[in-house]
């Protein structure tokens, strides 16, 4: 490589080498020479809140008087580009860097000041201009608040919300489908496939409030606090004007923290939030592993139900059509669940004014909101939507489950019950068949008792 492709940058420490191409400088430079350690950059929706903040600060500080309209608008111009993901390249710096985030802190105000520069034609500097009333420990807590509330509020909900739309509509279909209940992985009394399908769509929408209610703290920012929470060097109305700034832009409720000193040195708002989204994966994992249960067979299992044929299922074994999107699902849910321990592991690292592994938590703490998001979108559309209904393996089980004896316990006794059950599963007959030879109910009173339709009444409370 000749020299031309490389160009002069300095900072305070001196000057080094920086790739002639790039928009970055000095300090973000450093930062790449130093941390050559996963190949994992920062989220594209980290990347994004940066570029929002930057934008909302740029903007207060002109209002506040404190830089001039022509160089503010310069950087807002160039933080929108890189809020839109117009320069993603010019952030090389690793998640595993400085635990307070200084580095990628830097990369933008340096990817912003090079921008603005040349769109200004007078030099815009990185920490006079682009940082003006900011530190890093407050920018970077800042934009991991935003980052999530954003996934949060424009990824994940909404696909939540068509989740549940879809089990709502599945359940309908299904509303009169009488199947039999399982507890312990064992035969129960009877059940309708729609209940079935309604608690499933009662834990998503639970989970949904769940995250409502966190993005009550998640949307307290930071700004303001700058270097260890007292604001200085920042106009006392900064924080709440790049609040308000932001919640224009974005539509959504940001506003200052009441405790910038709690803000800077803490993340429990971010593990309280991974600890929502380690519920909805406990959630999906239940509901994708119901799915499995009742798809397996098609002959030796359950066979409730048959997903969707989506793909070959074995590379040896002709004809096999595994589960796919179910299991899929499942290893997202595990994935998020073992992200909230390295969050919360995160969340311990509040060392007195600051947190030092606000990088790594934002990481997985985006990686949960979107692969969650993406993981209940699939699940919907490519198995629950599609699913079809086996009734005949339905109706053969249910008609042959000794459990229905359960109805007739406060006729004629629990052990008179139990003497039924087990002759009905010894010889395979019907419980209603045995039960005529072994009470004295009439073969009406049996028919109203056993119906498999009228036990499943119930259940659901309005």
């Amino acid at each position: 490589m000749n020299d031309k492709a490389f160009r002069i940058e300095h900072d305070s420490m001196g000057e080094l080498e920086v790739p002639s191409d790039a928009l970055w400088g000095a300090q973000t430079q450093r930062a790449v020479n130093n941390f050559p350690i996963s190949g994992l950059r920062m989220p594209r929706q980290f990347i994004a809140a940066l570029g929002l903040v930057k934008w909302a600060a740029a903007g207060a500080n002109a209002e506040l008087g404190l830089i001039t309209s022509d160089v503010a608008i310069a950087i807002q111009r160039a933080a929108l580009a890189v809020a839109e993901g117009e320069h993603d390249e010019h952030f090389p710096i690793d998640v595993f860097q400085t635990g307070s985030g200084t580095s990628s802190n830097m990369n933008a105000n340096e990817v912003i000041s090079h921008l603005a520069t040349a769109s200004l034609g007078k030099e815009v500097h990185p920490n006079d201009h682009v940082n003006m009333s900011q530190s890093s420990n407050d920018i970077i807590p800042t934009c991991v608040h935003v980052s999530a509330a954003l996934a949060i509020q424009e990824k994940l909900l909404p696909a939540l919300a068509h989740l549940s739309k879809v089990l709502e509509k599945k359940a309908d279909e299904t509303r009169d489908v009488v199947k039999t209940g399982r507890t312990h992985l064992m035969d129960a009394m009877p059940v309708t496939m729609g209940q079935e399908l309604d608690g499933w769509r009662s834990q998503i929408d639970h989970a949904s409030e769940r995250l409502g209610d966190s993005m009550k703290r998640l949307t307290e920012l930071a700004q303001g606090g700058t270097a260890v929470g007292t604001g200085i060097n920042a106009h006392p109305k900064f924080g709440a004007k790049v609040a308000q700034l932001l919640s224009e832009r974005t539509g959504v409720p940001f506003r200052e923290a009441d405790n910038l000193f709690e803000s800077l040195s803490s993340q429990d708002a971010a593990v309280e939030t991974s600890g929502q989204l380690r519920v909805l994966a406990v959630s999906l994992t239940k509901i994708a592993n119901d799915l499995r249960w009742m798809n397996s067979g098609p002959l030796a299992g359950i066979g409730d139900i048959e997903l969707p044929a989506l793909q070959p299922g074995s590379s040896i074994m002709p004809g096999k059509v595994n589960p796919v999107i179910p299991e899929a699902v499942t290893m997202v849910c595990a994935q998020v669940i073992g992200n909230d321990l390295t969050i919360t592991i995160g969340g311990q690292a509040g060392n007195f004014q600051l947190n030092v592994m606000l990088p790594v938590i934002v990481h997985n703490l985006i990686q949960s909101i979107e692969t969650l998001a993406t993981a209940s979108v699939c699940l919907a559309d490519s198995a629950i939507a599609g699913f079809t209904v086996r009734l005949d393996n339905i109706d053969r089980a249910l008609g042959r489950n000794p459990i229905l004896v359960t109805a007739l316990n406060p006729v004629i006794g629990y052990e008179k019950g139990a003497a039924v059950a087990k002759q009905a599963y010894k010889e395979g007959r019907p419980v209603k068949d045995v039960a005529r030879e072994m009470t004295d109910l009439t073969d009406e009173e049996l028919d109203r008792l056993l119906d498999p339709a009228g036990l499943t009444e119930g259940g659901i409370k309005h």
